[in-house]
């Protein structure tokens, strides 16, 4: 089986478990490919000989020619191979070496026990909505989807004001620090930070949550992921900050942003042992009530 896999820098205490994850990869026998910058980061770095390897530099290198991608790091480095993968249907595998990790929910002290149930094929996949934006000035014009959120935010000390509509149906002009637009799998991220709901893979919604609304009487939407999004931005300096997950940009107010369900979902690996609602639990810590 050929993998690829994407990284970021880790902390020393993760290192002996990124040495096991590749010693593992060899003795499976997987045909492994890394991405050229973590591939230089553990051999100058982290002193790590891995040079058996091959290594990856774009899409184009991987997309019809792996079967899946692991994901060392966190939530943002998935996000990060998200940029990666596009639409190439390669299953993302998070190994998580971060500290949260919804979506890299693989514990590095679970590693070996992981390789060896993918190499059994004992995982299953999950398909993931993703949002897509599109502007006239082409914003984000090289991969203009997101797998969490869209956030429209003020640039300085000023609030904005955003208008929202819903299928050419005007809903509200938030007055705020700005706005943000999550698929379900993002609920549990910057949209549950700013008070919005939790919502459960697969469950067709996306999610409007203001930013430090100025009328407290605005509170988050939920709204079918069929709907289209239309966008438009006022605030004094002329200019404010539109984020796809990681990447951010600046726009001005002659802009209109369009939103709108992705034409293709992204794939995420889930081991038979996984299970979301454990998950829930364990990452936002609601067992820690005595009663439970």
């Amino acid at each position: 089986m050929k993998v690829a896999v994407f990284g970021r820098a880790f902390e020393e205490e993760s290192k002996e478990y990124i040495i096991e994850f590749f010693s593992v990869l060899k003795d499976l026998q997987f045909d492994v490919v890394v991405f050229k910058d973590f591939y230089d980061y553990l051999q100058k770095d982290v002193k790590f000989n891995i040079e058996s390897f091959s290594v990856f530099k774009t899409h184009s290198d991987i997309k019809d020619d792996v079967r899946l991608i692991f994901s060392i790091g966190g939530d943002g480095t998935i996000l990060e191979t998200v940029t990666l993968v596009k639409d190439a249907d390669i299953p993302i595998v998070g190994i998580n070496t971060g500290r949260l990790g919804f979506l890299a929910n693989i514990a590095k002290e679970e590693i070996k026990q992981a390789l060896h149930a993918i190499h059994s094929n004992q995982y299953t996949i999950d398909e993931r909505v993703l949002l897509k934006i599109y502007s006239k000035s082409q914003i984000f014009n090289d991969f203009p989807y997101s797998l969490n959120e869209i956030a429209i935010q003020k640039k300085d000390s000023t609030m904005i004001s955003v208008q929202v509509l819903i299928n050419d149906d005007y809903l509200n002009t938030y007055w705020a620090d700005g706005i943000i637009i999550s698929t379900p799998t993002g609920s549990t991220a910057y949209s549950l930070s700013a008070g919005g709901p939790i919502i459960i893979p697969h469950s067709n919604n996306f999610i409007i949550t203001p930013i430090s609304a100025h009328n407290l009487t605005v509170r988050p939407i939920v709204i079918p992921d069929t709907c289209t999004i239309k966008i438009k931005v006022e605030s004094r300096s002329n200019n404010s900050l539109v984020s796809l997950d990681h990447r951010s940009v600046k726009i001005d107010n002659s802009e209109e942003i369009i939103l709108s369900k992705a034409d293709f979902k992204i794939k995420l690996l889930k081991l038979n042992t996984t299970n979301y609602f454990a998950t829930l639990r364990n990452k936002l810590m609601w067992g820690i009530d005595k009663r439970n």
